[in-house]
């Protein structure tokens, strides 16, 4: 019996080992969002960190061309609108005179059917005129806000055949300049080293209180603790259950391999 209360007091003190290789934080492969001939591709940057600088860029002249065409567009539809803003108002008091001499004639008896009716065409025909210049207005106001969605598209498309990293490794190019790619091609692996990540493996009978368990590493005690547990079994581990630790950057270089124990 003493044997027995032994190993289960040995087997608290001891806890599993596991290996891990210090892994970035994060990696990313980028794809493209847009069909493209790539026109420009910074292969001298491969396998560095970059602090703010252009990997890869798509061919945009036809989108750049559409753009100025587009915002020159804009700005004659503005013009015309604002001419036609201008006509309306005084459209809109000539209707008025027009509507007033009508009805002061119409209630006149001394004057002829002759007077009343030129009047009153005269009154239709002004009215005809404001309500076409109110529906021009409308329709320049509706190709406006098409006209402006066109731009913002065409930035967009723009912006997304620029390729630029902030503050991030560039792991690998996948593309060579005169490759076309289409929406999902692969472009580049990016990597974020502004830490690095622990990728675990762990037993069922590990999970109990994980997230309360002290982590080791390489026999050091560390402030560390488990970020993120999958609660569902590993796809490819299937008896396993994923769990990472997220690290300092490490101070040499990523991928060493380290000895890993929860307590």
């Amino acid at each position: 019996m003493r044997y027995i209360v032994l190993l289960f007091f040995s087997s608290l003190l001891f806890a599993k080992v596991h290996y891990a290789k210090v892994e970035p934080y994060e990696s990313v492969v980028l794809k493209s969002a847009v069909s493209a001939q790539v026109v420009e591709v910074a292969l001298d940057a491969e396998g560095k960190m970059i602090k703010d600088a252009e990997v890869i860029h798509l061919d945009d002249r036809l989108d750049k061309a559409d753009l100025n065409a587009s915002e020159e567009s804009m700005k004659l539809l503005k013009t015309m609108l604002g001419i036609n803003q201008e006509m309306l108002t005084s459209l809109s008091d000539a209707l008025k005179r027009q509507k007033g001499y009508y009805e002061r004639l119409n209630k006149l008896s001394t004057a002829s059917k002759t007077q009343k009716d030129t009047a009153f065409g005269a009154f239709v025909s002004a009215n005809n005129q404001f309500l076409t210049t109110k529906e021009k207005i409308e329709t320049l106001k509706k190709q406006i806000l098409d006209m402006a969605y066109k731009i913002e598209r065409l930035k967009d498309s723009i912006a997304k055949k620029s390729i630029r990293l902030h503050q991030r490794y560039l792991y690998k190019l996948t593309v060579r300049r005169g490759d076309f790619v289409n929406p999902g091609s692969s472009l580049a692996t990016v990597q974020d080293l502004s830490r690095g990540k622990l990728t675990l493996f762990l037993e069922p009978s590990e999970m109990k209180d994980i997230h309360q368990k002290q982590v080791l590493i390489d026999g050091k005690e560390t402030a560390y603790k488990i970020d993120k547990v999958w609660r569902v079994a590993d796809e490819k581990f299937i008896s396993s259950y994923r769990a990472e630790i997220y690290i300092k950057k490490p101070e040499n270089h990523f991928s060493k391999l380290v000895k890993v124990e929860l307590k």
